[in-house]
């Protein structure tokens, strides 16, 4: 190579944009679908890529996670397998909504007429001070206008973000939840879904976020600890005595039903089949036993409402109990009092209807204090309650009429095909699957996929209307030519838009899927499900799914799910599954904790080399700390970029002898040929371990020999390679290095692509990226290394410590040395002798490495 192509100063600066465009212009992460279908379904590794939620910001768990699926992605590219790497954007359901609520100042409203001259009240910031009561109505069109208009522009920053990390996904396979294609995939495995008796309506108790008026799935839950407080309540049975009950939610005792004690309560067995009158509104219950009830809680009984709980929603349908309903689907008491409540009790109920949860429970307090059915103060705890996890309130349960998948929670042969399905997934780390199965084992109920939302993939159905305007009969289904359709906005099949609401008509429906629903279809979207039957046959099953442990019960198994109920088989082979990014306290880094990191800025300030060191430090599984106050990975990985460049330019300035040319043939040092033998070894260890799915490893291996090479074997050849002993030696010291760098830079490419591209392309045509992955053969040396390199290595350190301690320069001559070691480092000495500035070295044969003595010169005058 000519000199005048190496730089005269390398640095990372720059190299993101530079090769970014460059990687973009000629295709360099191009599927190149004619050579995948050549080469056959066994020569692709398909990536079943996260979409990113388009509605907001990335964040650092983003990029820790996305790294690793990269890493894998790289490697296997360079394995000579073509890569079908796509990106989604996840732009559909409440995240979006909400977003667009807050950053334009207005809520939808589906009653109002269409605008199109809207302007929003607010844009250009998050407004998150806003209340829904201050925000402006506008249609649901004008509502998804603007859901449309912002999540492209998020994704354009969350496009700019990924090129900038290095991302080496093939921007030709982007696709949106929300796009026709999506959209379409969506509502033709609902259909599938229906018509195999996977997909069903059902009236019951539904877990409700009055914050955003809709349903919420059980894997959409988290439990946050609230304050709360016991409330020491009398029952009243019918010889006059009492039953007292300890409760934290006293404004539901008119939705109570029952008393529930466990069967082996000796305290409660002579009450269960009897009845008690609630207090204030003196309605009838039963008393009843259940094993779920707790004899150490409280008073070991228990009242059951409709609903205050989850465990209310297993006795009542276990015990077959009645339901009287009194919260609202805002949250509010409803303003008729249930069954039951008659007479003077229906003035008690009027005291709380059309109150908050809140405001009601203060009243009845008031109200039970007052009539002596409260005994005592309130008993102040704290306690477990479930939020929608991105909710705001508490939620409550109403029952409300909503579209279910089986998931295997009442199915027991499809529950065992889907642990089943776990077990023939590659998990990494391993001991994740054991999430996988234990929810799968704990699943309460089937999968509720529908959302009283707007911007989402509308449930492909619509309803007959009869005589009297009542729905009847089985829902209208479209054709699957038909799709993507809006049952809210598009007439059903055999009516026309006339007959929408009319007796003997029809109406739409108007709930959405829940954003799982369609996000548990990536591998079907990407791959163009039924829209493109041959490049799905060649990507599916995909290789990978790369994610966070957190969305294991969701979009894991979600997935899992819909691939077995559609095409009887695994989603995919591998799953990598990434830890937890923790700050410096070990809290687990997210939005709604409030210490989050944003990558743009660290990107900026260390460089995506440096970055993408970071998160390849951690092994899958593993959680990682940040500071972003002392990031000392990232510090440490812009370190090791920049000694790339420079190592790499040190290296092709030695003057290279024709025989150098040779490539591995020429060397022939015996330190020459140990180095390789050990760069050999480096390369088994990192390609199994990136086989293994365990990058972390492969970088520790391949890093701890760079800089081996850097600090002590660079060192020792450098005279030489300089010709100080001949042009044979010189030929082999300049082939060694130049064989070394060419391998670490493709060992090193996945995680360090920007300074390895930039490297390759002073001395290689094309990218390293898709050049080969390096072998043990093309080394072309034993890789049973002999162990010189370390010795030497060692030596030196000790020739270096005894100028240190002598408080002597490096550079300082030395006239005599005397050295003890192994014979084997004969084989060096001449490198040594140089490295060192040893006049005369004697070597004495012994086990360990020892400076006997050493006697120092004086320094050439300047």
């Amino acid at each position: 190579m000519s000199h005048a192509a190496l730089p005269d100063k390398p640095a990372l600066e720059g190299l993101e944009a530079k090769w970014g465009e460059a990687w973009e212009r000629q295709g360099t992460y191009r599927f190149d679908r004619a050579a995948a279908e050549t080469a056959g379904k066994d020569c692709i590794y398909a990536v079943d890529t996260p979409p990113p939620t388009a509605s907001g910001s990335l964040h650092i768990g983003h990029v820790f996670s996305y790294t690793h699926m990269d890493l894998a992605a790289r490697y296997q590219r360079m394995r000579g397998q073509h890569l079908f790497y796509p990106m989604g954007w996840d732009d559909n359901g409440l995240p979006t909504e909400r977003r667009v609520q807050n950053y334009y100042g207005v809520r939808c409203d589906p009653s109002l007429p269409y605008d199109p001259d809207l302007t929003p009240p607010f844009e250009g910031g998050d407004n998150k001070s806003s209340k829904a009561a201050d925000q402006v109505p506008v249609s649901r069109r004008n509502f998804i206008e603007l859901c449309e208009k912002l999540t492209v522009e998020d994704e354009k920053q969350f496009e700019d973000l990924w090129r900038a990390l290095g991302l080496s996904v093939d921007w030709s396979l982007t696709y949106r939840t929300i796009g026709d294609e999506a959209q379409r995939a969506a509502q033709r495995a609902f259909l599938r879904n229906l018509a195999r008796g996977e997909a069903y309506q059902s009236d019951a108790p539904t877990l409700w976020d009055v914050t955003f008026r809709t349903a919420v799935a059980q894997a959409e839950l988290e439990d946050k600890e609230m304050p709360g407080a016991y409330h020491r309540v009398s029952f009243h049975k019918p010889d006059g005595g009492t039953i007292e009950i300890e409760t934290t939610r006293p404004e539901l005792i008119a939705a109570c039903v029952a008393l529930v004690a466990h069967p082996d309560d000796e305290r409660y067995q002579p009450y269960f089949g009897t009845t008690v009158t609630t207090p204030l509104f003196g309605v009838e219950v039963p008393v009843v036993a259940h094993r779920l009830a707790q004899q150490d809680k409280g008073s070991g009984i228990a009242m059951v409402c409709t609903f205050g709980d989850v465990t209310d929603v297993i006795w009542w349908r276990e015990l077959d109990l009645p339901t009287r309903p009194i919260l609202g689907k805002d949250g509010r008491i409803l303003a008729d009092p249930p069954p039951g409540i008659e007479g003077a009790a229906q003035g008690v109920y009027a005291e709380i209807a059309g109150k908050t949860v809140f405001s009601a429970k203060a009243r009845i307090v008031e109200l039970l204090s007052e009539s002596g059915d409260l005994h005592g103060e309130p008993r102040a705890i704290t306690h477990p309650v479930k939020f929608f996890e991105k909710g705001d309130k508490p939620l409550e349960i109403v029952t409300t009429r909503q579209w279910y998948i089986t998931n295997g929670a009442r199915d027991e042969a499809l529950n065992a095909r889907l642990i089943e399905r776990g077990q023939q997934v590659a998990f990494h780390p391993d001991f994740m699957r054991v999430r996988y199965e234990n929810w799968v084992g704990g699943l309460s109920g089937d999968w509720l996929i529908s959302r009283q939302r707007f911007f989402g993939v509308p449930i492909p159905v619509w309803y007959r209307l009869d005589e009297h305007g009542e729905i009847t009969g089985e829902p209208i289904v479209p054709s699957e030519e038909q799709l993507p359709v809006d049952p809210s906005s598009m007439a059903a099949p055999g009516f026309d838009e006339s007959q929408r609401g009319e007796p003997g008509g029809f109406v739409g429906e108007v709930d959405i899927m829940d954003t799982w629903a369609t996000s548990s279809l990536t591998p079907q979207i990407a791959a163009r499900w039924e829209d493109d039957p041959a490049l799905f046959d060649l990507v599916f099953p995909y290789d990978l799914r790369s994610q966070g442990q957190d969305i294991i019960r969701t979009w894991l198994f979600s997935t899992v799910l819909r691939a077995e109920l559609e095409h009887g088989t695994i989603p995919w082979k591998n799953a990598g599954i990434s830890g937890f990014i923790v700050d410096p306290d070990r809290k687990k880094m997210s939005k709604s904790k409030g210490n989050v990191v944003t990558p743009a800025a660290m990107l900026e300030t260390h460089g995506s080399d440096a970055v993408r060191y970071w998160a390849a430090s951690s092994r899958l599984g593993t959680d990682a700390a940040f500071d972003p106050q002392n990031p000392k990975q990232m510090k440490i990985g812009r370190r090791l970029a920049i000694k790339v460049l420079n190592a790499a330019k040190f290296v092709y300035s030695f003057p290279a002898p024709e025989a150098a040319t040779a490539g591995s043939s020429a060397v022939t040092e015996a330190l020459d040929v140990d180095m390789l033998a050990t760069l050999a070894q480096v390369v088994e260890t990192a390609t199994a371990a990136y086989d293994a799915y365990d990058h972390a490893r492969a970088l520790e291996t391949t890093e701890q020999f760079f800089w081996t090479f850097c600090d002590d074997y660079l060192e020792l050849v450098k005279e030489r390679a300089y010709g100080s002993q001949g042009e044979a030696g010189q030929a082999s010291a300049v082939a060694a290095l130049r064989l070394a760098i060419d391998v670490m830079l493709r060992l090193l490419a996945p995680v360090l692509p920007f300074a390895t591209e930039e490297v390759w392309s002073w001395t290689h045509e094309g990218s390293v990226h898709t050049a080969a992955w390096p072998t043990v053969d093309e080394i072309g040396v034993d890789a049973t290394a002999g162990g010189l390199l370390a010795l030497v290595s060692q030596a030196l350190i000790g020739v270096r410590r005894a100028k240190t301690d002598a408080k002597a320069s490096q550079k300082t001559p030395v006239t005599r040395a005397v050295l003890a070691g192994p014979a084997l480092l004969t084989f060096a000495a001449d490198d040594l002798k140089a490295v060192g500035r040893i006049a005369e070295l004697e070597l004495t044969e012994a086990d360990e490495i020892a400076v006997v003595s050493i006697e120092l010169g004086e320094l050439p005058a300047a």
